[in-house]
């Protein structure tokens, strides 16, 4: 069994940055492939970004690209999303995602084995 754990999350200004962090246990962390995903109030549970293995492959949802930046420390078991250029509309809980398979440019929630308990970015002034 795999956990997941986020933390960083918080209320920032629109323009302002965060960074999150997710830190893994329980399986070998630079076997999995990882993701971040985004949920809104009301709205469904949305990709943000994936990482390959070794952390040389990344993978952008449009509404982030540009802005945002995936990256792991295999050593440290640790994945990140480094968020800048925040927005009123990244407001939402975000998500650090493991796959338990091989998808590459895996977008959807399905393809993603498991999850952590999400934390809150708030984006207002």
């Amino acid at each position: 069994q795999v956990q997941l754990v986020e933390s960083g999350g918080g209320l920032v200004q629109p323009g302002g940055s965060l960074r999150l962090s997710c830190a893994a246990s329980g399986r070998t962390f630079s076997s999995m492939i990882m993701g971040w995903f985004r949920q809104a109030p009301g709205k469904e549970r949305e990709f943000v970004a994936t990482i390959s293995r070794s952390g040389l492959g990344t993978y952008y949802g449009d509404s982030v690209k540009g802005r945002f930046t995936i990256s792991r420390d295999n050593a440290k078991n640790t994945l990140f999303l480094q968020m800048n250029s925040l927005q009123s509309e990244d407001t939402a809980v975000y998500f650090c995602a493991a796959q338990g398979g091989d998808t590459w440019n895996a977008v959807r929630t399905n393809d993603y084995n498991y999850w952590g308990q999400g934390t809150q970015v708030t984006v207002s002034s």
